[in-house]
């Protein structure tokens, strides 16, 4: 009979590869849309709206399904999911219309919301000192997104761009065969059948609750739109070819879900606060560079005039979004830290809320990003765009987190001096 600690880590190995495979189909159109764009003739925003389609799904799934999953246990609802998105994926190749592939979209977008039921079913099968490894294991699947960047460039060359769904779906069937047979289910990580939708959502009074969906909004939202995004950025900007494009743009996506584990080692260690806090401060510096435009400055001297040309190169450009790749891992895993210290039995519920923001983030901000650069002709006001977000994310953290500790420090110190002098 296999021990708790056996079936702990095959829960975690294998929802871990589950989750890959779901986030694999949940960023396809990431690399299949670049195709689909020059056939349909698609502006920018059309083709962020394509791209950030499964997302919505994804995102607005989130909640019910982390009810379901404290409800129902977390084996089911997973295996339910992924069988569920198996012939959208495969109806995809047979699109021919813009329409047809938001359609089909929004019915693949319900593998986003596997995360929502992963992080919850992995991190009950461990104590409270190991559950932040526990969700960045299992986080890890976010490599999905780097995965389709690899693979699914090659089969487009190959056997064209119809390939790809057809070969996703008969590996989610395949993958979800597997998750059943190498996980279990334990009753009492289940909250109680008596418990009511209106008892499990009285968190959401909560003012923590949205500030970590403003935080996941930026570390999961903003890397799910960079990695729809960044294929075509370096077709565009630096003149890469398909496969190419698909290469560079996977030094952001890897690191983004294989590091995110050591953001869940960290965020034991250190504390989600003080984790999260250096992510945003890092991520606002690279994304202070990665906001400079390509830009050419003539400059009258008494020799004549001399041009200069400012602006990242390819290579320099991706050293950057690698380092921020990094830091969105890490604070991926520090935020739901926070959820798993605060909300031991709701995780479910919160982590679908955190989880749907998160998600929506990462819906909205392509289709922004596109409208941005219909509008201004600027290839890098994506990035503008998103250190005005973690600006703000970052001010609200420091009035809400950081101050308060601070003065309630200082009224500490003052209150010992009084207690001394008397």
């Amino acid at each position: 009979m296999a021990t708790q600690q056996y079936k702990a880590w095959s829960v975690v190995i294998a929802s871990t590869l589950a989750f890959t495979v779901c986030f694999m189909a949940w960023m396809m159109f990431a690399v299949i849309g670049i195709p689909i764009k020059q056939s349909l003739g698609l502006n920018e925003t059309e083709f962020g709206i394509l791209v950030a389609t499964p997302v919505l799904t994804g995102s607005l799934i989130r909640l019910p399904i982390g009810m379901w999953t404290d409800k129902f246990g977390g084996r089911l609802v997973f295996f339910v999911l992924m069988l569920s998105t198996v012939i959208p994926i495969y109806l995809i190749s047979y699109c021919t219309e813009y329409w047809h592939f938001l359609a089909t979209g929004l019915f693949v977008g319900v593998a986003g919301g596997s995360f929502t039921v992963g992080i919850a079913y992995c991190a009950r099968w461990f104590p409270k000192n190991q559950q932040g490894l526990a969700m960045g294991i299992f986080g890890a699947g976010n490599t999905g997104a780097a995965v389709t960047k690899l693979m699914a460039p090659l089969i487009v060359v190959a056997y064209g761009w119809t390939m790809v769904p057809q070969v996703y779906a008969v590996l989610m069937t395949i993958t979800a065969i597997l998750f059943w047979f190498f996980t279990y289910s334990d009753p009492s990580h289940r909250v109680s059948s008596s418990v009511s939708m209106g008892e499990q959502l009285v968190a959401l009074k909560d003012p923590r609750v949205w500030r970590y969906c403003q935080y996941y909004s930026i570390v999961f939202g903003g890397y799910v739109a960079l990695a729809l995004w960044m294929t075509k950025y370096y077709v565009t900007e630096y003149g890469f070819d398909l496969k190419l494009a698909a290469l560079m743009a996977a030094a952001f996506s890897i690191p983004g879900g294989v590091l995110r584990a050591i953001g869940g080692y960290f965020s034991d260690k250190f504390g989600a606060h003080t984790v999260t806090w250096w992510v945003l401060w890092v991520s606002l510096l690279c994304l202070f560079f990665l906001s400079y435009p390509q830009t050419e400055i003539a400059i009258t001297t008494v020799n004549g005039p001399k041009s200069f040309h400012l602006g990242l190169g390819a290579t320099t450009f991706t050293i950057v979004m690698f380092t921020m790749g990094i830091a969105f891992a890490i604070g991926k895993a520090s935020v739901f830290k926070y959820i798993s210290n605060e909300y031991p039995s709701n995780i479910g519920v919160i982590s679908g809320v955190v989880g749907l923001a998160g998600g929506l983030g990462g819906f909205l901000l392509p289709i922004m990003f596109g409208a941005l650069l219909d509008f201004t002709g600027v290839r890098t006001s994506c990035f503008m765009l998103m250190f005005g977000v973690v600006w703000v994310s970052l001010v609200w953290m420091y009035w809400t987190e950081v101050r308060p500790v601070k003065v309630g420090r200082h009224l500490d110190r003052r209150a010992g001096k009084e207690l001394v002098a008397y």
